[in-house]
């Protein structure tokens, strides 16, 4: 079964981009904004891997990613975000909420790809770990 990554860019190319690139290895499922997004998560669909835009047309900028930081059910999915925002004030607000990785826009997409492969791989062998502490 594929893993299942959640990506959300009110970008139609962008989600296009990333179903493109992404589709081959993963389940995608795309959202243009951050209530559709919630929405998904709501039916208790839980991806494995969450590609965000900073910045969405139904909040404030970082909002959803702050939401995803600091829920209970969400914090411990990594968070790739896509930025088009000053480098700076992306890399402080990734630090601040515990983002996994961080691209700034336009980005090389075969990077990206090389980053959820790596970050998918991690979570896999984050889970199998927890599977045998919890047996012993």
């Amino acid at each position: 079964m594929k893993k299942k990554i959640l990506a959300i860019d009110d970008s139609k190319a962008m989600r296009f981009l990333l179903q493109t690139v992404l589709g081959k290895d993963y389940e995608i499922i795309t959202s243009p904004d951050g209530c559709s997004a919630m929405y998904w998560l709501s039916k208790r669909n839980l991806p494995d891997l969450i590609i965000v835009d900073a910045q969405l047309p139904d909040m404030q900028e970082w909002e959803l990613i702050e939401q995803f930081s600091s829920s209970g059910l969400y914090r411990d999915i990594p968070l790739i975000v896509l930025s088009s925002l000053d480098q700076n004030i992306t890399q402080a607000k990734c630090l601040e909420y515990g983002v996994t990785e961080y691209f700034l826009k336009p980005f090389n997409p075969v990077l990206l790809a090389e980053a959820v492969n790596r970050i998918v791989n991690n979570a896999k062998v984050k889970t199998a770990n927890t599977a045998l502490t919890e047996q012993n």
